[in-house]
């Protein structure tokens, strides 16, 4: 091995043990601003609840409340969705920087997230009695696709795949994905089906969408957990890590599973939502350190902490309208991704 790699590998043993400290803070204050979080959201809607009656309605429900009935059957999934949806699209956005060495890389950016939307759009025209598991294969499917044309194109690019490159080209394969989605919706009139998925929201969410859910947490979010080391060091470039011994083809495809499995998920229940897999990484990263093992953790609590308050903005703005929650997210990530391609990531 190198010496600069090395030194490289040095540093970063360093900063996991810097790390790991602020990490087990973030979880656990993380954790409990979670719940909480998720206990405010509860009370907010078209009628505010007290926080009493949403501790009723959990422990000692009475099904002739009507305030009962609304956190059971509107509330609970809503806030519960937002964590799920929130936590798959950081831990995605994690990855996806991790093994791409792309500061710039998240769903929404790479293309991912507008390929899951796009063959939804495909479901809905051609086979509208798709079943809500299939709406999930197809979106699989989609984000698939929308990875597969970014990279390629990055591959084929002149001087090789660089970040801003690559930003570019998922800029330009999203705009075309989304433009072929509505050609889509307006000609086989479903536009009305597709509002919800290219705004993007979790208004509407039913138990059946959290049902589907809890295993496609289990599984990518426990195969995210179980390549976290070795995503720590192939972020660290394909040199140290072949050097190390890792196995970096079959970790980039577990990888590209896992994050096809969480997004794909994500946009199938709550449509495009935007860069949070881009801007929460990051505030991880810089709190928690480079150890994948501690970052991919951390990453999912916050991206679930950001959503669920993201989805609480998005009811209060323009109260008792809704504004689109990928509206407010958009907000917070444009600057961020400005600030990233005009320094080209430097630090990662």
């Amino acid at each position: 091995m190198a010496e600069h790699e090395k030194e490289q590998l040095e540093t970063v043993k360093n900063k996991k043990k810097n790390g790991t400290a602020a990490a087990v803070l973030i979880l656990v204050f993380g954790t409990l601003a979670l719940l909480l979080s998720l206990a405010v959201s509860i009370t907010f809607g078209a009628a505010s609840i007290k926080l009493t009656t949403v501790w009723e309605a959990l422990f000692a429900f009475n099904p002739d409340s009507s305030d009962h009935q609304v956190i059971q059957e509107i509330r609970l999934p809503r806030v519960l969705s937002a964590v799920f949806v929130g936590s798959f699209l950081a831990v995605s956005g994690a990855i996806m920087q991790g093994m791409t060495r792309n500061p710039l890389a998240s769903p929404a950016i790479l293309g991912v997230s507008d390929g899951a939307a796009f063959a939804i759009a495909i479901a809905f025209a051609f086979f509208p009695a798709t079943s809500y598991v299939g709406l999930m294969g197809w979106s699989f499917a989609g984000a698939g696709l929308g990875a597969l044309l970014v990279f390629g194109i990055g591959m084929f690019s002149k001087g090789g795949i660089t970040p801003v490159k690559l930003a570019l080209a998922g800029v330009a394969v999203g705009a075309m994905l989304s433009s072929f989605s509505t050609a889509i919706a307006i000609q086989f009139d479903v536009a009305q089906d597709m509002t919800f998925w290219f705004a993007g929201g979790l208004a509407g969410i039913e138990w059946t969408s959290i049902q589907m859910l809890i295993p496609v947490a289990a599984a990518g979010l426990g195969l995210a957990l179980l390549i976290s080391r070795a995503i720590t060091i192939l972020s660290l470039g394909e040199e140290v890590s072949k050097g190390l011994g890792q196995r970096t083809t079959l970790i980039k495809v577990l990888g590209i599973i896992t994050v096809l499995l969480l997004t794909g998920a994500a946009v199938a229940v709550a449509g495009r939502i935007g860069f949070i897999g881009l801007v929460i990484p990051h505030i991880t990263r810089f709190l928690a350190g480079v150890d994948y093992r501690w970052l991919i953790p951390c990453s999912a609590v916050l991206g679930a902490l950001l959503l669920v308050w993201s989805d609480l903005g998005a009811r209060m703005v323009n109260a008792p309208y809704e504004t689109p929650v990928g509206a407010i997210t958009a907000l917070i990530g444009i600057p961020f991704f400005l600030y990233l391609a005009r320094g080209e990531g430097r630090g990662l």
